[in-house]
């Protein structure tokens, strides 16, 4: 069992009494997803707002950060609850997957807003960077298993540049340090490009047969 199985379990064993409760009073998985996504744009108007009204006040990105790995809970909890619940459907699917992108999207762009706002542009660039290779990581996948490859290898998938943006985004707020935001970009600039063409590669010997 790697260690993505085992958080996960540990994870589903923390949040499965709250599931079984929204299982009874009938919120959807749909409404879960929305809710999340909404949650994240709360985080990107936090940074803009810091961006454009505040910018030395890094305070703000700090709670961003902690919107964003809240919001993250709820990108958890769909899946669970639609399985639990025997709620799955092939648009719950297309509708979760289109959020989590465009969530994904919006808040690294209000990353990349605020540190232009505060002059870091090579971070700025950086940060561009990232959302390229975070839509890639997802492309490839979605393109691989329109092809019939189960597109799974890799070290920087969505839960992770989650996670390490968040982090970023508290401690950045905690230390007062655009460091602090500006690593975690380079380390998601770096992987998931990479990640990207890994796929791309694992894809070629699993078609290159065929």
């Amino acid at each position: 069992m790697n260690y993505r199985d085992f958080l996960q379990k540990v994870i589903y064993y923390l949040i499965n009494p709250l599931i079984k409760g929204m299982i009874k009073i009938g919120i959807t998985p749909n409404f879960i997803t929305t809710t999340g996504f909404i949650l994240n744009l709360f985080a990107t108007g936090l940074m803009i707002y810091a961006a454009i009204y505040d910018p030395s006040n890094t305070s703000i990105i700090g709670y961003a950060g902690g919107v964003i790995i809240f919001a993250g809970l709820f990108d958890m909890m769909d899946g669970r609850l639609a399985r639990l619940g025997n709620m799955q459907s092939t648009f719950g699917a297309l509708w979760d997957s289109t959020l989590d992108r465009y969530s994904e999207l919006f808040t690294l762009f209000g990353i990349l807003f605020y540190l232009l706002a505060n002059h870091w542009i090579w971070s700025g660039i950086i940060t561009f960077l990232a959302i390229i290779g975070s839509i890639m990581v997802s492309y490839v996948r979605a393109r691989g298993e329109g092809l019939g490859i189960d597109v799974k290898v890799g070290f920087m998938q969505r839960p992770e540049r989650v996670v390490v943006t968040a982090i970023g985004s508290i401690v950045c707020g905690a230390c007062n340090s655009l460091w602090a935001l500006a690593v975690p970009m380079m380390l998601i600039a770096l992987l998931a490009n990479i990640t990207a063409f890994w796929r791309i590669a694992y894809c070629y010997k699993q078609l290159k047969g065929k």
